[in-house]
């Protein structure tokens, strides 16, 4: 079981004023069944989002995305690794046998995310970390795909990740590789303040450009990140919202872990919205939505 140390915060190379840039990163897509997005039904939402009486050809495409953070002094962030490179050449191998079982995955070979990284001008060993949402398997199975990096991750996610039932909540111990150096971020703790209607925030590097949010719900320690670019902000929901219909409409998914906490988590980001209409939300798993995000926010 790996081993993590509290993050020192805020981290190094921060500037007063920074802006980022942002490259949204599609890692490759997952078959899922609509009504994981959406939920349909009450009694039987949660049989429905796994996909029992979906047959493939009802199923859609969804994205699994990560985000590249360029920040001008502190270096590379990467925000969630997506889908590992081969899974699609052996799905229980690098994803787990459940998502091996619920879901048909594709990753095209340009899509594989250290390619994607080298692309655009950033070697795996270069980032200054990997802030992760949550440890979900389709945004976490990347990590071993980027040995040796330093994640950052919710302490209550990653508690709750080690635990012995945590594979039947999408979670697979092969992605908590003791390879990387893992470091956890507490918003309980006095370094975590409220910023806009978000209860609860923590400023990665002191100087406003990357904010982690408190968004739990989906998972028990799920963060979205708020980002400063020169133009706008842009928000990261994560799987705090999976469509646009969810920002738009409060549209439920099919599963939750705590349907309480993602009603209220849901509330701040559409407050938060409602007050920056500028800003660009990008949500966890909308294929319409991805259609239309921008290659690079400056």
């Amino acid at each position: 079981m790996v081993e993590a140390t509290p993050a020192s915060l805020p981290l190094p190379g921060g500037q007063a004023g920074a802006t980022v840039r942002v490259r949204p990163l599609l890692t490759g897509e997952l078959l899922a069944p609509p009504e994981l997005l959406a939920r349909r039904g009450r009694l039987t939402a949660r049989l429905r989002a796994v996909g029992l009486g979906t047959p493939k050809s009802k199923r859609i495409w969804i994205p699994a995305p990560a985000f590249l953070v360029e920040h001008p002094s502190a270096g590379a962030v990467l925000i969630d690794t997506g889908l590992h490179p081969q899974a699609q050449v052996d799905p229980k191998r690098h994803m787990g046998r459940l998502a091996d079982l619920l879901y048909d995955m594709r990753v095209s070979p340009e899509q594989a995310l250290p390619a994607q990284l080298s692309a655009a001008g950033v070697e795996p060993d270069q980032l200054a970390c990997i802030v992760m949402t949550h440890l979900h398997a389709d945004h976490a199975s990347g990590i071993p795909a980027l040995p040796g990096s330093h994640v950052i991750v919710d302490a209550r996610e990653l508690a709750f990740a080690r635990g012995r039932l945590s594979v039947r909540e999408g979670y697979e111990h092969m992605h908590l590789d003791p390879h990387a150096s893992w470091f956890t971020v507490d918003h309980e703790s006095p370094v975590a303040r409220a910023l806009g209607p978000f209860e609860r925030a923590i400023d990665l590097f002191g100087d406003g450009s990357v904010q982690l949010l408190s968004t739990p719900g989906h998972s028990a320690g799920h963060q979205s990140v708020l980002l400063r670019t020169r133009a706008r902000e842009v928000l990261v929901a994560g799987d705090a919202a999976y469509t646009e219909r969810t920002l738009t409409e409060s549209v439920m998914p099919g599963i939750t872990h705590d349907e309480r906490a993602f009603r209220h988590s849901l509330e701040q980001i559409q407050d938060y919205l409602a007050r920056t209409p500028d800003a660009v939300a990008i949500p966890g798993h909308d294929p319409d939505a991805w259609a239309r995000v921008e290659p690079l926010y400056e």
